[in-house]
């Protein structure tokens, strides 16, 4: 049980997960569970309680029960309690406070991530404003490399994601060629097939990786299939340099999603087995979103924000080269309006960065939610400032395949003149080779060049 009195009103929790729920600024998802604050009053008293409350207890207590969950299990069984000492004696609210201090820099924090539980850096963000999310979040640079170097300082990356409602060539490629005209494309050519089957899958991959072998691109590329799928594929020696995986934070929705860590696994080791990476061998690629559990009937009544940083230590036992939140794709069910999409995508990164992980986001938005493309705007200049490793590029922001908004090449371009970042270091050399790039690192794109047409040409 966890209390306290303002004002002469009581406020009681029967456990962490319910503290925990009450604590979290307002969601659409968490009132669709039945766990959110009743009342405003209600949320600030959970968020004193928490900040008052020892970092210790989150190893002592399991929002999801240890026995029946094996996401519980890798969190507590993971735990490196040498490096979890130096704060073991602080509670959330001083924690917070040490680590928008200048003694949290950024080896600092490298050196805590694995003495950090999900449930630890869910409970700072919680009691944090949008503010501390970004100053912190900017602290943690997390590379990663497989044919470039990604998340270094001073950069920011872009995934090409050139779907098509038919998976036609034609039109994937000139998606692609489009966006690597406008200097994106250096954290991974990723297509979601409209169709799962292993042989559209296994022609996708082909097209993505004679573009790339073709123009010498020093980028990776993955369709995003299921993980079955993937090993279907690497068993028929098809290009596979990513495996994906949608995952969720707690063992019964990665059920849902057809997966557990066991497979996870297996489909790591097939993937490092392939020795396709130059400079580096992570090999796997996660989405995640907040509401996930809960569209699963799997969030065991706890909040989406904190089963959203869950999810993270599945990511982080398998030292992926990327992970992004797709911060607005299930719709205004789970993250209502402009306002709680950014609030979502800050906390997203925030935890994600702590955990040690190269947080990208999919900063987004369905039709019927109560947001627009000037939300996405500013929610993507909040994230670069946060350094967030990569975001997306959509032909237009428009997804004609997935039917929902994003952000565009074009975008992409903005933030990276108006904050002064650039591509990965291999890819930004590739594009001044190429003349798609200038020496101070302004895009320039011209008449595509002959090696383009021909690509383009064999669809």
């Amino acid at each position: 049980m966890y209390a306290t009195t303002v004002r002469g009103t009581r406020y009681t929790f029967p456990d962490l997960k319910s503290l925990m729920a009450k604590a979290t600024p307002l969601r659409s998802g968490d009132c669709l569970a039945g766990v959110a604050a009743e009342t405003s009053a209600q949320r600030v008293a959970a968020q004193m309680v928490l900040a008052d409350l020892p970092l210790s207890v989150f190893l002592n207590e399991a929002l999801v029960p240890y026995e029946k969950d094996e996401v519980t299990r890798l969190i507590i069984d993971s735990h490196h309690k040498e490096s979890f000492a130096p704060i073991a004696s602080l509670t959330v609210g001083a924690f917070r406070d040490w680590l928008l201090s200048d003694a949290a820099d950024g080896s600092a924090l490298e050196a805590l991530t694995r003495g950090l539980t999900p449930e630890m850096a869910a409970a700072v963000a919680k009691i944090s404003r949008n503010q501390d999310l970004i100053a912190i979040g900017a602290k943690r640079r997390v590379v990663t490399k497989f044919r470039n170097t990604l998340g270094l300082p001073g950069r920011l990356s872009s995934r090409i994601q050139p779907n098509h409602p038919t998976d036609d060539p034609k039109g994937i490629l000139a998606s692609v060629i489009d966006g690597l005209l406008l200097a994106n494309g250096d954290a991974v050519i990723g297509i979601n097939p409209a169709s799962d089957s292993p042989e559209r899958c296994y022609e996708l991959l082909r097209l993505i990786d004679e573009l790339r072998e073709t123009l010498r691109i020093p980028t990776q590329s993955c369709v995003l299939a299921h993980v079955t799928t993937t090993l279907q594929l690497i068993e028929r020696n098809a290009p596979v340099d990513l495996v994906f995986q949608s995952i969720g934070g707690t063992e019964s929705a990665n059920k849902s999603f057809g997966i557990d860590l066991a497979l996870l696994r297996e489909a790591h080791e097939a993937a490092l087995a392939l020795g396709r990476g130059t400079v580096g061998d992570n090999v796997m690629y996660f989405e995640t979103g907040q509401g996930s559990a809960l569209s699963a009937n799997a969030h065991h009544g706890c909040d989406e924000q904190t089963l959203e940083a869950r999810a993270y230590a599945v990511a982080r036992a398998f030292d992926p080269l990327l992970v992004n939140t797709v911060v607005g794709f299930i719709g205004p069910e789970y993250l209502f309006d402009g306002k709680q999409i950014t609030r979502a995508a800050l906390e997203d990164h925030f935890c994600g960065k702590l955990l040690g992980l190269p947080m990208g986001c999919d900063a987004c938005y369905t039709n019927h939610a109560e947001a627009d493309q000037n939300d996405i705007d500013d929610l993507l200049t909040l994230l670069a400032v946060a350094g967030v490793n990569y975001v997306m590029g959509v032909p237009g922001a428009d997804d004609v395949m997935l039917n929902y908004q994003s952000t565009s090449y074009h975008d992409v371009l903005a933030i990276r003149r108006m904050l002064s970042l650039s591509p990965a270091p291999e890819f930004q050399e590739w594009l001044i080779e190429m003349g798609l790039m200038d020496q101070r690192g302004e895009a320039r794109p011209k008449p595509p060049p002959l090696s383009f047409s021909q690509v383009l040409a064999r669809a």
